[in-house]
């Protein structure tokens, strides 16, 4: 179906190629799984397979492409639109229509499909999808994740034969993302779809894949069967990481493999593992009976939270649970209808200039909305003024969290994950005393994800600031998180401790927890560290 013949790519002025003599075949109804570094070059392989990479991207580009035996050189993108759907990395920036129904119709129409068949593959999609509560619902009205099933959606709707997509469970969260890989696996076994897709949280999509395509940043590629590159390689998903730090002889890559495996582990008796307290300082922000609404749509119902300083905590639930509005309300972008809030005793309505760089720190799900220079450098340097702080600061910031950025780059020309550490780098090199984000890790790899776990950590306990994250990132929370506050439908029904907090919920626990129930262990590290103690 798809063929990639000694295909090498370059970008102008760049130093390093992104990929080099690649050759590759794609079978009919196979599941192929795209990994590697942030900034490695997933997309720009996906963006191959459609001619999207070089015709509206430039590059030097050698070797040839063919998609059911035509060349995505003899053709433009749009030639191949009834045969490949592509789903991006940022779900909005494609969508050319205003509400649910008249996306999932609109490539439809493009392509003068008969209105009866039209109608039947919107009532589809909706149902498939569960979108059909959304359809009537404005775009620019969605969450992130709910966003990134329409996009999904308009892909599936015009029957392809082939579907890209660039990290598509990022924003959603762990059930919608399970319900969407399995509507994935499905489809390729009962249709014949063929399904690239990159992504970085390999722990969600790794059972589904046939073959994995490791990409490592500089060009070079390897092919195999998922057990073939995760026996050895550096991004892998923490069940893999488990089964090496336990001198497991075989690599499990599903839960249910892990248990069998760690069988005996699990019926050990060992001590109990001590939780600090949720409170470790002084009151930095306090919730007092916070509703919002919009356009008569309760969108947060009576929610009292207090939060103190050095704390680090997640706010959790499915996709359009109002965790991203309670954040905004908490910044001051949002009024809220009823209620208070206040920080660090004052009303984050009425801070403004160097006191709200100081006092708060935000990064929204859209990185981008933040930088506004022409290069990577600019924005650094800028940030160093602003903060009156030592030249070069931010810059060395950034290199930390994700290294090998040219300075000259323009940020939206990064990926992902690179635009994400640059905002991040911005924010914080403003030292604020409360630092709240929105989804975090989406396009961070585990190094880079990893890298960022270690700042905020050093933020929260060496400098006492405090943490707020929105994420469906369960593996992150439970290797972040001080406590967890969990949402649905506007309410506050969970607020505790992590452990059991997700202890609690088996949709919304890390993979760890689910191999070793019912031992009481989020993280590879509690394994090795109740282990460590018991012998």
């Amino acid at each position: 179906m798809i063929t990639f013949a000694a295909v090498s790519l370059i970008y102008p002025n760049s130093t390093k190629t992104v990929l080099e003599n690649l050759s590759l075949t794609i079978a009919e109804g196979e599941f192929v799984l795209v990994i590697g570094p942030t900034g490695s070059g997933k997309s720009s392989l996906l963006r191959l397979i459609n001619g999207l990479v070089p015709h509206h991207t430039g590059g030097i580009l050698a070797g040839d492409i063919s998609v059911d035996g035509i060349s995505t050189q003899s053709v433009k993108p749009g030639g191949l639109a009834h045969l490949i759907g592509i789903v991006g990395q940022n779900p909005i920036n494609g969508f050319v229509t205003d509400t649910v129904e008249e996306e999932l119709a609109f490539g439809m129409e493009s392509l003068n499909v008969s209105p009866d068949v039209m109608r039947k593959r919107v009532e589809e999609i909706l149902d498939l999808l569960s979108l059909a509560p959304l359809r009537n619902r404005s775009l620019a009205t969605l969450s992130g994740g709910e966003q990134q099933r329409v996009a999904i959606g308009s892909a599936l709707v015009m029957h392809p034969k082939v579907l890209v997509l660039d990290e598509p469970t990022s924003a959603l969260d762990p059930i919608a993302a399970e319900e969407v890989l399995s509507i994935l696996h499905r489809l390729v076994h009962d249709l014949g779809l063929t399904v690239v897709v990159a992504e970085h949280k390999l722990e969600r999509v790794i059972q589904f894949a046939d073959r994995i395509v490791h990409i490592d940043g500089l060009g070079n590629t390897r092919v195999g069967t998922p057990a073939q590159i995760m026996s050895d390689s550096d991004i892998a998903p923490p069940i893999v990481h488990l089964a090496r730090a336990l001198g497991l002889e075989d690599v499990g890559l599903t839960v249910r493999d892990m248990r069998r495996m760690s069988e005996k582990i699990r019926e050990g008796k060992y001590d109990k593992k001590e939780v600090p307290s949720i409170a470790s300082g002084d009151l930095v922000i306090d919730i007092n009976g916070v509703s919002l609404s919009f356009d008569n749509t309760s969108v947060l119902q009576n929610i009292n939270i207090k939060i103190w300083a050095g704390e680090v905590v997640a706010l959790m639930g499915r996709n359009g649970a109002g965790k991203s509005s309670l954040l905004k309300t908490i910044v001051g972008l949002h009024k809220c209808s009823t209620g208070s809030v206040e920080l660090l005793g004052d009303n984050p309505l009425t801070i403004s200039g160097k006191q709200r760089r100081e006092t708060i720190g935000f990064i929204p799900q859209e990185p981008s909305d933040l930088l506004y220079g022409q290069g990577v450098l600019m924005e650094c340097n800028q940030a160093d003024e602003d903060n009156e702080i030592d030249n070069g600061e931010t810059f060395e910031l950034l290199n930390e969290l994700v290294p090998g950025i040219s300075p000259h780059t323009h940020p939206r020309d990064l990926s992902e994950g690179q635009r994400l550490a640059l905002a991040l780098s911005v924010v914080l090199s403003a030292k604020p005393k409360i630092l709240i984000l929105d989804e975090p890790t989406r396009g961070l790899d585990y190094q880079a994800k990893n890298q960022l776990i270690s700042t905020l950590l050093r933020y929260a306990r060496v400098l006492g600031r405090t943490v707020i994250l929105a994420t469906h990132d369960v593996e992150l929370v439970a290797e972040l998180a001080t406590r967890v506050i969990f949402l649905a439908d506007g309410d506050c029904v969970a607020d505790g401790k992590t452990l059991d907090v997700l202890l609690s919920s088996p949709a919304f626990a890390p993979q760890v927890a689910k191999v070793m129930s019912p031992q009481p262990w989020l993280t590879v590290k509690d394994v090795i560290n109740a282990l460590e103690v018991t012998r």
